[in-house]
């Protein structure tokens, strides 16, 4: 790259993988945090003043006060990540910010996670493990943790994008799960024909009428506490609440009640409403399994979304279209 390249600033916020740290060494002069905690409101503004880029991941909330900082250097922002609703889109273009995320490469990781989470559920596996470790099994018995198969039940899909589909394929065709989804729209790309998929459009139906509720819709105003007290008392007292997408999808007070009184069988989180806080009361119930927001953490998929943010920021700084332009 050429030397005025050289010397274009660039503010990461988290660590990202070794190879991409090292890439973005050699093409920019780069700001790293080494120390991998969050900043604050005051570093993000002070970056979007002082460097040329500034490169955020899910978890670094960029409202208008940042974004209208005075005396302002930065012209992209590139997210490391998919879901852009922790950043105020709207102010951003109205500043001439462009915005870029990460789509497409973390599909089968986040797929992949929430079977894992369904399988932990339904098999009681979170259960199992804590009653190892903590020394209290006694040995194996026809009865012990009786959990549920997944063959022959239905998985009911809110949401039918890219990590929706990847999901109902390793359901349907690894554990021949029937499939349904709620969307704005019916699927015309061939996937629901192919998976046998069939379409509710109304989203108290789908709960009602699945064994396993999958939720694969973006974060923001619209989707916020889509899954509500009234929701929840639609599913059935069988039913398993996965949620690999965004936390304040649940209102986690309702879930929290609910797997509390027996109304739903379990629930397997990944994703939390204000994380990385996760509320207490669902830390002291057995039948929900939490990890901590794993939904793309392998190592293949946090490269690839890494040459993504190096992409577009190459791209940028050419004067070429963003290949991930969202705003």
């Amino acid at each position: 790259m050429s030397e005025t390249a050289g010397r274009l600033r660039v503010f990461v916020s988290r660590r990202l993988p070794e190879r991409v740290e090292h890439l973005l060494g050699e093409r920019y002069q780069v700001t790293l945090n080494p120390a991998d905690t969050p900043v604050d409101a005051a570093t993000l503004a002070r970056a979007m003043s002082e460097y040329d880029a500034v490169c955020i991941t899910i978890l670094d909330r960029v409202d208008r006060d940042i974004l209208h900082v005075g005396g302002r250097r930065a012209g992209i922002i590139a997210n490391f990540g998919v879901g852009v609703d922790h950043i105020d889109i709207e102010a951003a273009r109205e500043a001439g910010i462009a915005v870029t995320n990460t789509p497409g490469v973390l599909t089968e990781a986040t797929a992949d996670l929430a079977l894992t989470l369904m399988l932990m559920v339904a098999r009681r596996a979170g259960e199992g493990e804590r009653e190892l470790r903590a020394g209290r099994w006694t040995g194996w018995r026809p009865t012990h943790l009786m959990g549920e198969g997944l063959s022959g039940k239905t998985l009911g899909l809110v949401g039918f994008g890219r990590i929706a589909k990847a999901t109902a394929e390793r359901a349907h065709f690894g554990f021949g799960m029937e499939i349904a989804y709620y969307a704005r729209r019916e699927d015309a790309s061939g996937a629901a024909e192919k998976l046998q998929a069939r379409f509710q459009p109304d989203l108290p139906q789908l709960l009602q009428t699945s064994d396993i509720v999958s939720l694969h819709v973006p974060g923001g105003t619209e989707t916020r506490h889509l899954i509500d007290a009234d929701m929840i008392a639609r599913m059935r007292p069988s039913g398993i609440l996965i949620n690999t997408a965004r936390g304040d999808v649940i209102d986690t007070s309702a879930l929290v009640a609910a797997l509390a009184g027996g109304r739903i069988a379990g629930a397997g989180l990944d994703v939390y409403e204000g994380e990385p806080h996760v509320a207490p009361e669902l830390i002291a119930l057995e039948n929900v399994v939490l990890l901590p927001h794993l939904g793309s953490a392998t190592r293949e998929t946090r490269e690839q979304m890494g040459m993504r943010v190096l992409a577009n920021l190459d791209a940028w700084f050419k004067g070429e279209a963003l290949p991930d332009r969202v705003a």
